[in-house]
């Protein structure tokens, strides 16, 4: 696992073990203990590639078809936050949502890439909420103003290998420890390698840039003083707390 921590004015990205940091600096190593460090966000985007209505399961859960290529909308670098940030709940939304989900974090600039070169261009894998303000999103009739709130885009706390086959990872969302998503990756309509090819044929990525692949069934309210937690296995958990704004 990779972290990005900051130490007094200093940020830097370090090898987790345990409770302790390794970083190399080239010719040497600092270890610092986890609880000298910030946690920062583990990647700075330039945008936030996001998949709606990508797993089976949740399709059959809102009686919709399955679409026939990716459904795509972004969330701006601003909504970044990382583990144990506060989401905060905007005054001008009655409902806002979890949506836990695999996010892949992209290692390099890329255009056009075939799916059976994707691996190349993964840095490596995280967890990701995408919060959604559901009743703007309706009013609205399109999704930039519900997804781009400040605070809507938790994302961490580490980036887990490109080695990890996650093509079948138990994906759970919990609010104040109930289990409320409860699904596999297996259930992903479009896979990684497939949203990737697809992706990069529409735009060119950079590196830092993530893909958010979609969330399975089980999406619900998030009320101020909850906390929220998106686990994938091999991968880690997020957790944060939704806060009223001001």
């Amino acid at each position: 696992m990779i972290g990005r921590f900051r130490y007094e004015s200093e940020i830097f990205y370090g090898e987790v073990k345990g409770d302790r940091i390794n970083v190399n600096r080239g010719l040497y190593s600092d270890t610092f203990l986890l609880s000298e460090l910030q946690l920062l966000p583990p990647t700075q985007p330039s945008k936030i590639i996001c998949v709606g209505l990508n797993y089976r399961d949740h399709a059959r859960e809102l009686n919709m078809q399955v679409p026939d290529e990716p459904v795509l909308f972004l969330k701006p670098p601003s909504a970044v936050i990382g583990a144990l940030g506060n989401i905060i709940h905007p005054d001008t939304s009655d409902r806002v949502d979890y949506e836990g989900e695999l996010a892949v974090i992209i290692n390099k600039r890329c255009k056009n890439i075939k799916a059976s070169e994707a691996r190349s261009v993964i840095m490596g894998y995280t967890c990701f909420n995408d919060v959604t303000a559901r009743d703007l999103q309706k009013k609205d009739r399109q999704w930039t103003r519900s997804k781009s709130f400040d605070t809507f885009a938790p994302v961490g706390p580490y980036i887990a290998s490109p080695e990890i086959d996650v093509s079948d990872l138990a994906i759970k969302t919990r609010v104040n420890g109930e289990l409320r998503q409860d699904s596999t990756t297996a259930n992903l309509i479009f896979d990684v390698p497939y949203l990737i090819e697809f992706i990069t044929g529409v735009m060119t990525l950079e590196r830092g840039d993530m893909i958010a692949t979609g969330t399975p069934p089980g999406v619900g309210e998030l009320m101020v003083g909850d906390v929220v937690e998106v686990e994938i296995e091999k991968i880690g958990a997020l957790k944060n707390n939704v806060i009223a704004h001001g």
